[in-house]
């Protein structure tokens, strides 16, 4: 019998969940057993673990909620997973609709409208020509 065997709460030494309590659950080899309890399950190096010495009654290879169940009678917490939610699938569109979809998508096209005023050319008329003439004559004495 080793020091970490089965049913051995330990405390986490290194890694993201450093400083939590955990069992083991299950002794892969002289190194390595998989913890469970206030972390995450996963096989883990025993130089990362510092056992206590205090042990609970469960079976080799215990489910998650076999340990929830033994840590809440000790008063410990568990780690629970959030499990996240896979999101929306996107819509395949055949070729023939996505053209008809791009052109509904996007922006009409409006042309802008210059600020500048431009003038139009104005047929010139005799009555017209007469008036210039006028108003060059007078301006000129």
């Amino acid at each position: 019998m080793t020091l970490f065997s089965i049913g051995r709460i330990c405390v986490k030494l290194a890694g993201r969940d450093a400083g939590r309590k955990c069992v083991v659950v299950d002794t892969i080899d002289d190194r390595f057993v998989v913890v469970d309890g206030n972390v995450r399950r996963k096989r883990v190096n025993t130089r990362h673990l510092e056992p206590l010495a205090e042990t609970i009654e469960i079976k080799s290879k215990a489910s998650h909620s076999d340990v929830k169940t033994a840590f809440e009678k000790l008063g410990e917490v568990v780690w629970e997973k959030k499990s996240k939610t896979p999101a929306a699938r996107p819509r395949q569109v055949k070729k023939k609709h996505a053209a008809e979809e791009e052109k509904s998508m996007k922006k009409p096209v409006t042309k802008k409208v210059s600020s500048k005023k431009t003038t139009k050319p104005v047929e010139a008329t005799p009555d017209i020509i007469e008036s210039v003439e006028k108003t060059s004559v007078e301006t000129k004495e």
